[in-house]
């Protein structure tokens, strides 16, 4: 078997895979900060709020201005919020406070970030089961993975459950109508969409 520092390396390859890596680890990061955001209430508050700075936005949430000023400072980074220099002030964009602090928004990604930060609290139980091969029950998880799946649906299910998708089964929504089950009509409904 060759080792990789006997194989010639296209370097350009190298780094081109290096910086996808580290995009990956800062992704990675930033998966947690926006938990935490999302949890200390940090995008409601900034929501609609206009410019504010790091010790407006501890005061209104109640929270250390300390820690705020690096949370504000790595959300500019990846681009979440914006950053005024000439006034020091940070701003959540609409179009950010839509995906970020609008809970009935059909693009709210809070909860989805919420299930990466399950999966990572689950690695170990599924690190196991490669060993094993007995596999990780679904009530075994993270309590963060139904937490944040159910709030990552939760809003397009309320936008088009009833007024799109159900009448888009045709003559299933009489049986519902007439007292179906809901698991068969679910099941039903599963199966149109693959």
């Amino acid at each position: 078997m060759s080792t990789p520092a006997s194989q010639p390396l296209d370097q350009a390859k190298l780094h081109e895979f290096v910086m996808k890596a580290v995009g990956e680890m800062g992704a990675a990061m930033n998966a947690a900060l926006i938990v935490i955001g999302d949890k200390l209430g940090l995008y409601k508050a900034m929501s609609g709020a206009g410019p504010m700075t790091s010790a407006e936005l501890a005061k209104k949430t109640g929270t250390a201005e300390r820690y705020i000023r690096e949370w504000l400072a790595s959300q500019a980074a990846g681009g979440f919020i914006t950053y005024d220099a000439a006034t020091g002030k940070y701003t959540l964009p609409p179009e950010q406070a839509l995906a970020l602090a609008d809970e009935t928004s059909p693009v709210f990604l809070p909860g989805f970030f919420q299930v990466v930060a399950a999966c990572v609290k689950d690695e170990p139980k599924i690190t196991d089961a490669f060993r094993s091969g007995k596999g990780v029950g679904w009530h075994e998880h993270d309590h963060g993975l139904f937490a944040g799946t159910e709030r990552f649906f939760r809003p397009n299910y309320r936008a088009h459950l009833v007024s799109e998708w159900i009448p888009a089964l045709g003559d299933t929504e009489a049986k519902l109508k007439a007292g179906g089950r809901w698991r068969t009509l679910a099941a039903v409904w599963a199966l149109r969409l693959f």
